[in-house]
């Protein structure tokens, strides 16, 4: 029996890939971080006015750094396996554009900085034109907020 091999562009079926996923958990790290920074700090002698503000903070915190390490392996897929060497050519910025993305989802996880979100948030649409011109199409870049 003689083997057939198929080639394909990416890893997985082209129809798959979207950077849609990463757009939406950029939002929700920009809105924790703004929810986290917005919190008032109640007296600490009020245990249970504190105990209500630690479980907000904390589950701000947790939504926070989920969604961040959530928009970093969708950027990570997108970039290790939809770009392929050839959108170098077109893109010589491409591999810049997704590790600075990739490394402020780092930075959103550990800090609470409402500027490195917002920063996130850009890097992801650069992400989105970048994805949406490789693919010859013009879609608009939209947010949930």
């Amino acid at each position: 029996m003689k083997k057939q091999y198929i080639e394909a562009h990416c890893d997985g079926p082209c129809g798959i890939y979207d950077p849609a996923s990463a757009r939406i958990a950029a939002e929700a790290v920009l809105s924790m971080t703004k929810k986290m920074s917005d919190l008032s700090t109640p007296d600490s002698s009020n245990s249970k006015a504190m105990s209500a503000y630690l479980n907000t903070m904390s589950r701000y915190a947790s939504i926070k750094e989920q969604e961040a390490k959530k928009c970093k392996d969708e950027l990570l897929v997108l970039w290790t396996d939809f770009f392929k060497p050839e959108h170098l050519e077109s893109h010589p910025d491409l591999h810049e554009i997704f590790w600075n993305a990739a490394k402020l989802c780092s930075a959103c996880k550990v800090e609470v900085s409402i500027d490195h979100a917002t920063e996130l948030l850009e890097k992801v649409k650069e992400v989105h034109d970048l994805f949406w011109s490789v693919k010859g199409r013009d879609i608009s870049w939209y947010t949930a907020g």
